[in-house]
């Protein structure tokens, strides 16, 4: 007998499964909701389209909003239901999310940005084992080119809320940017310390460690 959600399923488009996806992954991840903004940057499309896909996902009853609060994108009861049931439906056809590392984002090796989410996997089992503890990010910007990671890199990365000296680490920064940088603790406050000469270290009394780096991927 078919449910409800299976249903609801199949009466998304990929694209709209996509978006809601993502969305849940930001929330749970950031635990706060990415703007319109944010989802038209990560999932390469218009703000037009977003606000449309947004539209039908509220229609059908598996997102709310507040008219005139940013960040106010909420999935309802009904929303998370179908997200857990397509996760079953991929288990069963033998996709398993566990099989691979999740791909979350990008996150910035110059100038700090804000840290926002995407939801893909990398299959990377046979060389970082598994776990909720890792993911994986995209390398965007130049400032740790004399580490040899280059933009377009994948960094493999495990939660942390600590560091040693010299790890290379994801920080949250200031009003929650995010950055790669190499971390060293001094005088009470961090220095993450960039691997380029043209830039300069950065120096936080707030610096708030997500993760530390395991591993690097290159694609050529």
């Amino acid at each position: 007998m078919r449910t409800r959600s299976q249903d609801l399923i199949d009466g998304l488009t990929p694209k709209q499964l996509h978006v809601l996806r993502h969305i849940a992954a930001f929330q749970d991840s950031q635990c706060y909701s990415p703007t319109i903004a944010d989802l038209a940057s990560q999932l390469g499309l218009s703000r037009s389209t977003v606000f449309e896909h947004l539209g039908e996902l509220q229609r059908k009853s598996l997102l709310t909003t507040s008219p005139g609060k940013a960040r106010s994108l909420k999935l309802t009861a009904q929303g998370r239901r179908l997200l857990e049931g397509a996760q079953d439906r991929r288990a069963e056809q033998g996709d398993s999310p566990n099989d691979g590392i999740p791909l979350v984002g990008q996150v910035a090796a110059g100038l700090p940005v804000e840290a926002v989410e995407t939801r893909d996997d990398l299959s990377l089992r046979s060389c970082f084992g598994t776990g909720d503890d890792l993911f994986a990010l995209r390398v965007r910007g130049d400032s740790m080119i004399e580490e040899n990671i280059r933009p377009g890199d994948y960094v493999i990365c495990r939660r942390a809320s600590r560091a040693e000296n010299g790890q290379i680490i994801v920080a949250l920064i200031d009003e929650g940017e995010a950055t790669l940088k190499r971390f060293y603790r001094e005088n009470g406050r961090a220095r993450l310390q960039p691997a380029n000469a043209n830039y300069e270290p950065i120096y936080s009394d707030n610096c708030r460690i997500e993760a530390v780096v395991v591993g690097l991927i290159r694609k050529f």
